[in-house]
């Protein structure tokens, strides 16, 4: 388990929306809470910069991260996260604890791979369609994959990639298959071109 994003938090005494707004326009920090686990919550602030840095990749979601708070590391991941509905800023960071020795349930990216030499594009003429662009994963924080590759190569036209398709690394699992063939939701497939004749 890597803990490749690391953040400095500052502990945070004042709250309310007052409070929040006031760290936000005069300190440029963003309020945030830490929950989760044996010990109590933790109202902490993130200088914005930083954390926006942070959020331009999209792994950020799907991994551990590190904060630290004045003497402590904490493991965590980002479980909500508050944006500014116009200006896209981030207002408000919630951050849930992780024990390493519990599995957790996460949505990671999916990142398609080889749609440029699949054979159904480039044989049979078909278009690909993406029906979703992340997938909810159980496993160890030490076992968490920042994505899911999904492998459109040998898709030919009107075939159709699910859920139960998708190569998964070891010790990880999606949750939803444990609930019948009615949940094998479908990922991608390929088509014939709508401008075919």
């Amino acid at each position: 388990m890597t803990h490749a994003v690391k953040l400095d938090a500052k502990l945070r005494t004042l709250e309310g929306k007052g409070a929040s707004r006031r760290l936000r326009r005069l300190e440029s920090r963003v309020p945030a809470i830490i929950y989760g686990g044996e010990h109590a919550p933790k109202s902490i602030s993130l200088a914005l910069k930083d954390l926006v840095k942070a959020l331009e990749n999209e792994a950020v979601f799907s991994q551990i991260l590190t904060l630290t708070v004045e003497d402590s590391h904490e493991a965590v991941i980002i479980k909500a996260l508050q944006r500014h509905p116009s200006k896209g800023m981030p207002m408000h960071v919630d951050f849930q604890r992780i024990d390493t020795s519990a599995r957790i349930t996460m949505r990671v990216p999916l990142h398609f791979i080889n749609q440029d030499i699949c054979v159904g594009v480039k044989t049979g003429g078909g278009q690909i369609t993406h029906y979703t662009t992340d997938v909810e994963i159980s496993c160890l924080p030490a076992n968490l994959p920042e994505f899911i590759e999904v492998d459109m190569a040998l898709v030919d036209v009107g075939s159709t990639l699910h859920l139960s398709s998708l190569k998964l690394p070891e010790g990880v699992d999606i949750p939803v298959l444990s609930l019948g063939h009615d949940h094998d939701q479908p990922v991608a497939n390929v088509h014939k071109s709508s401008t075919e004749e």
